[in-house]
């Protein structure tokens, strides 16, 4: 098998004296959508934002195409390729929404290429071009959501970290940002996906890992999850 895109190995990760992951190892293929299900609380966040080295492991390593990035700074993990989309949204909501695109590419220095990723964007998410220079704080949450997608995107990533996606949104939203997770998933980006709907992550997944109390207590193909009685009971409802 191809060495994965990114490999974390026995990862354990603290918050003051409450361990937060306790051992944790996964993998992520190039191309894949691998999804993280549990309960609030699980340490899915976690291992985004330690991926992301917004957070600073205790022990274990993050690999990413080969490399050791366990003690690589947040800047340099989104120049090697990775980008995450927080919970939340996290919008500059001061700025306009396309000051918000051109700020995730704030790593490149190739003005032709962002000024065509930008028109790209835009393409994609055509309710952001027609609010191009509206504050992003007035956009409703949706559209917020698609911001801070295409924000993610700006910088390039061959790893898109998306950090619940759904959280806050109408059903209608939801099946809106999914459909745009598939569509980037076809073009080939590999996400490594939290969410708490996990009927709908499952449904979009080609893999799973569940998380309880920072541990991974289950992994397997996304339609083996989805039709695990244990799943089902503690998940799917």
């Amino acid at each position: 098998m191809a060495t994965p895109l990114l490999q974390i190995d026995n990862l354990t990760v603290n918050y003051g004296g409450i361990q937060a992951l306790q051992g944790v190892s996964l993998t992520v293929q190039a191309g894949e959508v691998v999804t993280l299900i549990g309960a609030n609380g699980a340490g899915k966040s976690t291992t985004l934002r330690a991926v992301s080295r917004l957070l600073r492991p205790r022990s274990g390593r993050i690999l990413y195409d080969g490399h050791d990035i366990s003690r690589a700074r947040p800047d340099q993990v989104v120049q090697l390729g990775i980008a995450q989309c927080p919970e939340g949204r996290r919008v500059l909501a001061r700025q306009t929404v396309a000051d918000n695109l051109l700020l995730g590419a704030y790593i490149r220095r190739d003005r032709a290429a962002i000024a065509a990723d930008l028109a790209a964007q835009f393409a994609t998410f055509p309710r952001l071009a027609e609010r191009r220079t509206q504050l992003a704080g007035t956009l409703s949450g949706g559209e917020q959501q698609m911001l801070a997608i295409a924000r993610a995107l700006m910088s390039r990533p061959r790893l898109l970290l998306l950090d619940e996606p759904s959280l806050g949104l109408a059903p209608i939203i939801v099946r809106e940002i999914f459909a745009i997770i598939r569509r980037l998933h076809e073009t080939g980006v590999t996400i490594l996906l939290v969410e708490q709907n996990a009927n709908l992550a499952l449904q979009n997944a080609d893999r799973g890992y569940v998380l309880e109390a920072g541990r991974i207590t289950l992994t397997g193909p996304a339609a083996d999850l989805l039709g695990d009685e244990r799943v089902r009971r503690a998940y799917l409802g």
